[in-house]
């Protein structure tokens, strides 16, 4: 198995960090240089930028508007974008819907949904988790009544990430109670102007609007909007959230962490203390460790090999190795790890928003499955332990 890159690929390499070098506007720009957190206008405004050079969607195929980029090509540009701080596009639409209407999507389904997730005219969020069903996705109680050529959606869904900005969610419903749980669901899309559908947002502790609850209403959705066999939404589901752990694993993103802890502790005065060092030094070999699982994954890819189990890995180190990183900058920032605002004079620019995106992320480990769960699937379908 070759783990290197190609003469090709690190061309393709110097191309995207040459592009971005000229592509990113000046106020992301300035935001990015400081890790800071982008407002929904800016992440749109990337989106729109990065649908013009055609990179929006680049694990797409080209029949859907996708670049046509080889697996480690792919890898390659998601990981700069990642270690050039550019802001975060949301996963979806276009890694999460989008693959799941081409896979099981009808044709029609494809063509009135795909282009306007790609162009980002339209925005999706997810409505998986409820209360009383997150880790347990399968005890989910929103109901969809048959109702002659629509059903009726009744329920409420939680940790619905953005709702307030979305155009569109997908759900999933329970079509039929009187089988086992995980065969009594479908898949639905739900345009999120139908009459009793409401998306109220929650501030978070780290005084972000980030999560909505979303209730539904007698809220009536057309059957052509379901996706997949009526009360197949389970192997929907579990397709789709094989790309999101995936997706988790985030090397980059737990890089540029990693470096503005070591900024932090230099401002500090920390960064020459053995014992400071010796903490970064350890989950720097971790991360390390998860880059070359990585490879693996991509080396698995470039032969055709669909994301399998593996990704449960990918996911669970990927989750603990970012919230660990921010556990650090907060030790090492101190008494200013308090200053959860970012008021001014209080902490650096280079230490704002870390207080916030540490809270934020200690949900890393329990969204797209719980560490609990990943763990039972590795021990199940690669350990192949007995009762796992």
């Amino acid at each position: 198995m070759d783990l290197s890159f190609s003469p090709d690929d690190l061309r393709f390499r110097d191309e995207v960090r040459s592009w971005l070098g000229d592509a990113m506007p000046a106020g992301i720009r300035a935001k990015a240089e400081v890790d800071a957190h982008f407002e929904m206008e800016e992440v749109m405004q990337w989106h729109r930028i990065l649908y013009g050079k055609g990179w929006v969607a680049p694990h797409w195929p080209t029949k859907f508007g996708g670049p046509g980029l080889s697996a480690t090509q792919r890898f390659i540009l998601t990981e700069e974008l990642e270690l050039a701080g550019a802001p975060s596009l949301s996963p979806f639409g276009l890694s999460m819907v989008g693959p799941a209407i081409m896979q099981f999507g009808t044709p029609e389904q494809q063509q009135r949904f795909l282009p306007k997730i790609l162009s980002g005219d339209e925005v999706w969020c997810q409505g998986y988790s409820e209360p009383g069903a997150g880790s347990d996705l399968a005890s989910l109680r929103t109901t969809a009544t048959d109702d002659g050529d629509a059903f009726v959606l009744n329920g409420q869904k939680t940790w619905t990430t953005y709702a307030q900005y979305a155009d569109w969610i997908f759900c999933l419903v329970r079509t039929d109670g009187s089988v086992k749980k995980q065969a009594g669901i479908s898949f639905v899309l739900v345009d999120m102007r139908t009459p009793g559908v409401e998306a109220r947002p929650m501030l978070t502790i780290g005084h972000t609007p980030a999560f909505c609850d979303t209730f539904f209403e007698n809220v009536r959705v057309p059957k052509t909007q379901v996706v997949g066999p009526l009360h197949g939404g389970w192997t929907v589901a579990k397709a789709l959230l094989g790309h999101e752990r995936t997706l988790i694993a985030a090397v980059g993103h737990s890089q540029r962490a990693i470096r503005r802890v070591k900024r932090i502790a230099a401002a500090h005065g920390l960064l020459d203390d053995l014992a400071w060092r010796s903490r970064i030094a350890r989950l720097e070999i971790q991360l390390e460790a998860l880059q070359m699982a990585n490879y693996r994954t991509l080396a698995g890819a470039a032969l055709g090999h669909a994301p399998g189990p593996e990704s449960s890995i990918l996911k669970l180190r990927g989750s603990e190795i970012f919230q660990r990183a921010f556990e650090l900058a907060m030790d090492v920032m101190g008494p200013d790890a308090l200053a959860w605002f970012n008021q001014p004079g209080v902490v650096s620019e280079l230490e704002q928003s870390v207080a916030s995106t540490y809270c934020y992320n200690r949900a890393t480990t329990i969204y797209g499955g719980s560490s609990e769960i990943q763990k039972n699937i590795i021990a199940k379908l690669i350990l192949g332990l007995p009762g796992a």
